[in-house]
């Protein structure tokens, strides 16, 4: 299965400036002649794999992961076979360039590094267009879509046009870790202005200057963003990222039971510190109905974690509700109580009949509870205090600083480990490398949603799913966890290891295409065997082997 429509033969200079057929210094001598490359190339073809050592000796070169980033930008658009070649050649290595930690610099930075574009940059001054602006896009069968307004980049705030940066990324792990075909992959941005001084002062800056569109004209721009992609494209699924809580919440609500969409902030970061906390059990041998978790920060991620908790504990029959109350909300005034006049709807649900706290380690000495998950985006929260009061409740305490990039962990894996005399069951939103205390060494987990959203992108792909619900979510946590052995566990990792991405990420697609066909959900018949079916949808970065004189598409799905 290709998925791509015919294209024109291409020749020459045109063919080596188009990233989705070159080759680069690997076509072969009857393909230059064929196409009119003899001259334009040094005169000796290599293979894929001779450069891919090249490109890694070229990155070794680098001391900075920023150049390596710019390096790698520069090589998508270039040779898209390759990049992806050189990526999966080493995931655990390239997924922190290509997206966090290295992306927040680089999207800090976007307007200064800007390079070959990518994607597709709707701004609110084109309203009444947006139809005509995605039509512009090369490829006519999109079937995923990563958006995002740029107000909200990973704990960095608002960035505008910047935030490009995050689609580009997110949809790169889509192809590296799951296998999701490059080409029905689109990358966007709505820019409705930004609200950062620093960015309407800078004259290199890209975006819109003006300050961000609100209310109901911002909801109208929306609105006809989804009916755009809707008539295009009319199986894409659209991946709603990094946008102001106040905007998340409701658009996922508007959207999710009209159109195939999820959010990954709320839903694809809930289910990794699902999986976490499933992992973490092995480890402690309790129950998650048992369990209970305070949350420091009480945005879109924190309420958005609790919510699929409950929902777990729920299947597993704890009244939902009574599930709900298993989780606490501490932010900036303290601890989310039903007496407090300030909060937002969605954070309701969880609001305690409790008496006001405003340190987060008093609440954590009156609630007791067996984790706490960090989601604030303000460092060094988890403090001493905090690590060894949580360590003097529990004899094996969750510590979950899931706060990126690193520079806004909560806490670090050291600080995690010492301060609980080695008891803590550890993951981080950003990698830290292994800490030893008293002989031991432990490695640290990243929970990163790259185990999540990748691998349901591949399930909804190769099932033409209508919907994404939040028990696929479930679904998906429970296969990541299943796959971490008790070798990991016995090093305190509780998640796989991101050397092994793709068959971790095949494995999770495959249990959640499960649950697509046994909902109803797919939009094509169910195969005998779905882990084979999920395998054979996959794509391999691999040079086509041409036949002349036509040259088709440099990468097949099946390499």
């Amino acid at each position: 299965m290709s998925g791509t429509s015919p294209r024109p033969a291409a020749t020459g200079y045109e063919l080596l400036r188009n990233p989705r057929l070159n080759k680069g210094s690997a076509f072969t001598e009857a393909e230059r002649r064929a196409h009119g490359l003899e001259g334009l190339l040094p005169p000796v073809p290599i293979t894929l794999e001779l450069q891919v050592a090249r490109i890694h000796a070229e990155l070794a070169s680098l001391d900075d992961d920023l150049q390596k980033y710019l390096l790698l930008s520069d090589l998508q658009s270039r040779n898209e076979t390759l990049f992806y070649a050189v990526l999966m050649s080493d995931p655990a290595a390239f997924m922190p360039i290509v997206y966090t930690p290295t992306v927040g610099e680089a999207s800090q930075k976007f307007n200064h590094f800007f390079r070959s574009t990518r994607g597709v940059y709707l701004p609110i001054t084109a309203q009444g267009r947006l139809k005509d602006l995605l039509a512009n896009w090369p490829d006519k069968d999109v079937r995923f879509i990563v958006v995002t307004d740029g107000e909200r980049v990973l704990g960095l705030g608002d960035l505008g046009v910047g935030g490009m940066g995050i689609p580009i990324g997110k949809l790169a792990l889509y192809t590296t870790c799951a296998g999701v075909p490059p080409q029905f992959c689109l990358p966007v941005i709505l820019d409705v202005g930004t609200n950062n001084p620093a960015l309407l002062d800078d004259p290199l800056y890209l975006g819109l200057r003006q300050n961000r569109v609100r209310g109901e004209a911002y909801a109208a721009f929306v609105d006809e963003f989804v009916e755009a992609v809707h008539a295009l494209h009319p199986t894409c699924c659209i991946q709603w990222e990094d946008f102001a809580n106040f905007n998340a919440v409701p658009i996922l609500a508007r959207y999710r039971d009209k159109v195939c969409t999820f959010n990954d902030d709320i839903q694809g970061t809930a289910a990794v510190a699902l999986a976490g906390i499933y992992g973490a059990l092995r480890i402690s041998g309790q129950r998650l109905a048992d369990q209970r978790f305070l949350f420091l920060g009480a945005g879109s991620a924190a309420t958005g974690i609790a919510q699929l908790i409950s929902q777990a504990m729920a299947l597993e029959g704890v009244a939902f509700e009574a599930a709900q109350s298993h989780n606490a909300l501490f932010d900036i005034n303290g601890l989310l109580v039903r007496s407090r006049a300030d909060l937002a709807d969605f954070q309701k649900p969880f609001a305690l009949d409790h008496a006001p706290v405003s340190a987060f380690v008093e609440a954590v000495r009156a609630l007791r509870p067996t984790g706490v998950i960090g989601v604030s985006t303000v460092p060094k929260l988890f403090n001493q205090p905090v690590i060894e009061a949580m360590a003097e409740i529990n004899e094996r305490p969750i510590i979950f600083p899931y706060s990126n990039p690193t520079s806004r962990s909560e806490c670090t894996a050291e600080e995690a480990y010492r301060w609980s005399d080695g008891r803590a069951i550890f993951a981080a939103g950003s990698p830290f490398p292994p800490v030893e205390i008293a002989g031991k060494t432990f490695v640290p987990g990243q929970g990163n949603n790259v185990y999540i959203f990748p691998a349901i992108g591949m399930a909804v792909f190769a099932t033409e799913a209508s919907r994404v619900t939040d028990e696929l979510f479930i679904v998906a946590a429970k296969a990541v966890a299943e796959q971490v052995t008790d070798q990991s566990l016995a090093t305190g990792l509780i998640y796989p290891p991101q050397s092994r991405i793709l068959p971790a990420s095949l494995h999770v697609a495959a249990r959640v295409a499960e649950r697509i066909f046994d909902k109803g959900l797919a939009g094509v018949d169910r195969p005998a065997d779905i882990p084979a079916f999920i395998r054979s949808r996959a794509y391999r970065p691999a040079y086509a082997k041409t036949s002349l004189p036509n040259l088709s598409p440099a990468a097949t799905l099946n390499g």
